[in-house]
């Protein structure tokens, strides 16, 4: 699927990125901390994959609380309410329940009032989709605003005694804003490819699965818990990075010399240099923030563009790359030209923040109003309901 929004000059709505934030857990696990109870070192991860660190979400830390803060973080830099929002959607490979979404989940707890929303599985790409499906909608007229959020609780799908994953993930999220806007320039173009003939090489098996539920079984994989063929992945990624990007940058009607940042997925760092190698690009083009995250799936794009913005790294008129890879097998590429928005600080975006918390305050408020307000009505029908009606 590719996907090319608008050539120089023609009349069209544009998707811009007004908005960005992020929220990683408190709590830190080193490499030092892993090698307490496996087989490992500091030097022998930090050497291979470029982590020493990730975070950790605590128990009262699911992925819809990550992508909340993640999306809260995003408003505040914008001069838009939530129930300005049209469209909210979250790609994430942990989410709350199989339903409802955990978009749904977000929805309802930023009170974005008058948004539609739904999960969206691409795995480590599924922020790439994401970022395409709600500038489609944008350049299609049916929506003005959408929330595109990556949030993710790996921790709690891993196997901690399986070396070859539990030292490359952790757990956060990203989110972004994006808006109609007539000027060119926004989310340019978009390549999103998948191959699904490499379902086996990385995955996380549920309910239903016909691998676990098979005669011979597959005694290496557990419900629940991921597996990946490390080596297999590590080729996939290396030859689809420089592949997606090249058709991407086209279909964006730039050329690869026209780019100034490209933020890859965070998977490995040797995958990253491979992948500046292949396209023949500066190293220092690539964003990394592995060394304290690790590999955070589909939160490492957006978690990588909010810290790279902090530090500067993005600049108005800035062409930006967005490239994801992983399970599906799934890849994909964005281009967009970035225009900076600096956060609202005069009293008109103040008052504006003082509403979105006061909106989120009131929607916890009819929260516990209508769970206390449930359990009233389950407790009458407990006493008077299962009575016979002679008894009345």
């Amino acid at each position: 699927m590719t996907n090319s929004f608008g050539a120089p000059g023609s009349d069209r709505r544009y998707a811009h990125i007004v908005g960005w934030g992020m929220y990683v857990p408190e709590k830190v696990l080193t490499n030092d901390d892993l090698a307490a109870f496996m087989e490992t070192s500091d030097e022998w991860i930090s050497s291979r994959t470029g982590i020493r660190e990730r975070r950790i979400a605590s128990d009262r830390e699911t992925s819809a609380v990550l992508g909340l803060k993640a999306a809260q973080q995003a408003l505040q830099v914008t001069d838009i309410l939530p129930p300005d929002i049209d469209l909210i959607i979250v790609a994430t490979s942990t989410p709350e329940n199989i339903f409802p979404s955990t978009a749904s989940i977000i929805q309802h707890w930023l009170g974005a009032t008058n948004a539609g929303a739904f999960d969206l599985s691409a795995a480590c790409t599924g922020f790439v989709y994401g970022m395409d499906m709600a500038a489609q909608a944008i350049r299609s007229g049916s929506i003005n605003t959408a929330l595109v959020i990556g949030t993710e609780t790996m921790s709690r799908v891993l196997d901690w005694r399986d070396r070859g994953t539990s030292i490359l993930f952790g757990d956060g999220a990203g989110a972004v804003i994006l808006q109609t806007r007539a000027e060119r320039g926004g989310v340019l173009s978009s390549v999103l490819r998948s191959d699904g003939a490499g379902f086996d090489m990385l995955g996380l098996p549920t309910r239903g699965s016909t691998e676990i539920r098979s005669a011979d079984g597959l005694a290496d994989r557990q419900l629940h818990k991921m597996y990946m063929a490390g080596g297999e992945v590590f080729k996939f990624a290396t030859r689809v990075i420089g592949e997606s990007v090249r058709q991407a940058v086209a279909k964006a009607g730039i050329k690869l010399e026209d780019v100034n940042v490209i933020i890859p997925h965070q998977a490995n760092q040797r995958i990253i240099q491979a992948a500046a190698r292949g396209l023949g690009l500066d190293a220092d083009m690539f964003i990394s923030n592995l060394e304290r995250y690790g590999n955070t799936s589909a939160a490492s794009i957006p978690i990588a563009l909010a810290e790279a913005l902090q530090n500067e790294r993005i600049h108005p008129g800035d062409h930006i790359v967005l490239v994801g890879f992983g399970g599906g097998l799934a890849w994909g590429s964005v281009v967009v030209k970035w225009g900076l928005v600096q956060p609202d600080d005069s009293t008109a975006g103040k008052i504006r923040e003082q509403r979105r918390r006061a909106g989120y305050a009131i929607v916890r408020i009819r929260t516990r109003l209508r769970q206390w307000l449930r359990r009233i009505s389950e407790t009458l029908n407990a006493l008077f309901g299962a009575q016979h009606p002679d008894d009345h």
